[in-house]
């Protein structure tokens, strides 16, 4: 019994030491936690934050651009080129553009559906929970096929 409570401690001290002296990808993650939480208490303040974050709760929804080489038909070289939603693009930036237009529609469907998500009665079967009104209809409206 009590080589088990040491073998826990010894693992738990572990655990502790590649936490605190290692692992550049738990540091990683402490930090973006950090900022996360800094950004939060800065949004508390901030009467537009609901927009940056249907923004970039949009554009999780919206596929990266992908870059891809293929050859040129006239001289056969590798030219590199830019996909988007099964459209290639000659430039970043144009696909970009195109990426940037798309986070925005999606977007604006969140805020035109959000009085009918807000409006609806909830179910039975949903707990509220802790959740706010914008959450609550952010939940229901991802459950929907963009």
């Amino acid at each position: 019994m009590l080589e088990n409570v040491l073998w826990a401690c010894a693992f738990v001290l572990a655990g502790i030491g590649l936490y605190r002296f290692g692992l550049p990808a738990l540091k990683r993650f402490d930090e973006k936690n950090v900022a996360r939480i800094a950004q939060q208490e800065r949004d508390k303040a901030d009467a537009n934050a609901h927009f940056r974050h249907a923004l970039e709760v949009a554009g999780e929804q919206v596929e990266p651009v992908e870059e891809i080489i293929v050859p040129d038909t006239r001289t056969g070289q590798k030219v590199t080129h830019y996909l988007f939603e099964a459209e290639v693009f000659a430039s970043r930036d144009e696909a970009e553009q195109m990426r940037a237009s798309r986070v925005a529609v999606v977007a604006r469907r969140f805020y035109q559906e959000l009085p009918a998500a807000l409006a609806a009665p909830s179910s039975a079967t949903e707990p509220r929970g802790n959740l706010s009104a914008r959450e609550r209809a952010a939940q229901k409206w991802r459950r929907t096929i963009h």
